[in-house]
């Protein structure tokens, strides 16, 4: 295999190859980045997706169904309940089943959760990654309280698992509203001061204005979605364009930009908070009583009281265990509008235990395809700034 670094030989008078990674603290995971220089502006950058090598893919075909879900989680660890909920949907729809409405009201809830603890990610380590650390602290501290949240919700902070095929793990404490309301007035403070700390910053505004810049045509040829893609000027939500779980229902905006610059990322992402914030409200205003999971004892398991007083719960509870869900033959595609982008997973269906085949369509690979194009002519600096407001989760490259 031809290797994709430059040998000495091929370099060109001055230049100079530097290796970004895959052990740099602003490549945030096992990335790689072979730049080569000439001084410190760039001439090209060759981006390696990184050394995970975990197959979720080829693991999710030897899985059952509900098996998989654990698995998502690892895809982006910033935001794992969203890629629960994008799983989910996806199989629920070759089911051709629908959840009951309290289910659909969580998964909203915890997925704009999921969102603005991955903002907040994203923000402040790029905030971090430039020089200004004390956006990061402030944002960070809400982070923290989304994932007391999903610790009260799913038993786990990182890793959740939350959802099942049918519905939810189980449904959330009384004590989840209450704390998740004093969120909502502690989070759009906390968003308000980063703005004061970094909107108008000089420094910030220097680092940002017109770095990575990308039109929106560009973005559209190489598949931006999510953030990156309306920051570029390109008002695509999936969750307007082709809503899921109710979401035609809530009343929000699609905040976009105008050049599709670091700048430009930010403030998207700033604005989404926001609206995220917008979305839980009116989800707490009309969250209503009922089941989190669908009253079908082939998709979902029963009740343990009933698995341990009644005979046919035990069947049900024994059949799904050890023969997996009554899946149909077919095919199915299904995408979520996760925090950087479009989720999408691919599933194909022998009507067996497990997929037959299973793919994944990661929101944050066709946009590291255009690493180079965004930093060429850049400084290494300027590479830093651009790569963190890509927002890549080196889970998700991982092919």
């Amino acid at each position: 295999m031809e290797s994709i670094a430059m040998t000495r030989q091929q370099l060109d008078g001055d230049h100079m190859i530097v290796n970004l990674g895959p052990s740099h603290p602003t490549t945030h995971g096992t990335l790689r980045i072979i730049l080569e220089l000439e001084g410190e502006t760039i001439l090209k950058a060759t981006p390696e997706i990184g050394y995970l090598h975990r197959g979720v893919e080829k693991l999710g075909e030897n899985l059952s169904y509900q098996q998989f879900i654990p698995l998502t989680d690892r895809l982006n660890y910033c935001s794992s309940i969203m890629n629960n909920v994008g799983y989910a949907c996806a199989v629920e729809k070759l089911l051709g089943i629908e959840i009951p409405k309290r289910a659909q009201q969580i998964r909203v809830l915890v997925s704009e959760l999921a969102r603005i603890a991955d903002h907040i990610v994203c923000v402040g380590v790029n905030a971090v990654d430039i020089g200004a650390f004390t956006a990061f602290l402030y944002l960070f501290k809400q982070r923290e309280t989304v994932y007391d949240l999903f610790e009260m919700a799913a038993g786990q902070r990182l890793h959740t698992s939350f959802t099942r095929i049918g519905g939810l793990f189980r449904d959330i404490p009384e004590a989840f509203v209450p704390l998740t309301e004093r969120f909502l007035v502690e989070c759009e403070a906390a968003v308000d001061e980063c703005e004061r700390l970094l909107t108008h910053n000089p420094i910030w505004y220097d680092r940002t204005k017109g770095i990575g810049a990308i039109s929106p045509e560009d973005a559209v040829n190489w598949g931006y979605t999510g953030p990156c893609l309306r920051a570029a000027g390109v008002p695509q939500d999936l969750r307007k364009a082709q809503p899921y779980l109710g979401y035609e229902t809530y009343d929000f905006d699609i905040p976009v930009g105008t050049t599709g610059d670091v700048f430009d990322r930010y403030l998207v992402r700033i604005e989404e908070m926001r609206q995220s914030l917008r979305i839980i409200r009116q989800v707490l205003d009309r969250l209503e009583p009922g089941p989190v999971n669908v009253d079908d004892p082939k998709v979902a398991l029963p009740p343990k009281e009933k698995v341990y007083t009644r005979m046919e719960s035990l069947i049900h509870h024994f059949k799904l265990i050890m023969h997996g869900m009554e899946m149909p033959v077919g095919e199915i595609y299904s995408a979520t509008e996760a925090a950087n982008g479009e989720l999408g997973f691919y599933i194909v269906s022998d009507g067996g235990k497990n997929p037959y085949r299973i793919r994944v369509r990661p929101p944050c690979l066709p946009i590291f395809s255009s690493f180079h194009d965004q930093v060429k002519g850049c400084l290494i600096a300027d590479a830093v700034a651009v790569l963190g407001a890509m927002n890549i989760i080196a889970g998700e490259l991982d092919r």
